[in-house]
């Protein structure tokens, strides 16, 4: 799987980022320390709607700077795990 390419011949990584989910009052606050100075933050009225929206925001974060040709954060290692070809991270 290492030599996973797209369709314009380049090899595909995935990236798998820590978020940190927390109680705020009556919501859940929650944000991607590695992607923190691109605003990678939000909240939700439950846990899984805090992670659903972090899940968006990180996608779109990661998309924005690919398109952007600017680099994806890949460190620090406790932050951000690379692996060669495509994966698919569930939380639950």
């Amino acid at each position: 799987m290492s030599g996973a390419k797209d369709e314009n011949n380049r090899k595909v990584k995935t990236y798998v980022f820590r978020v940190v989910v927390e109680p705020d009052k009556d919501k859940w606050a929650v944000h991607c320390p590695a992607l923190f100075k691109y605003a990678a933050t939000s909240w939700g009225d439950t846990r899984e709607e805090a992670l659903k929206n972090i899940q968006e925001i990180v996608e779109m974060t990661v998309h924005e700077l690919n398109e952007d040709n600017e680099p994806i954060p890949e460190e620090p290692a406790e932050e951000v795990m690379v692996l060669p070809g495509s994966w698919m991270a569930i939380t639950i």
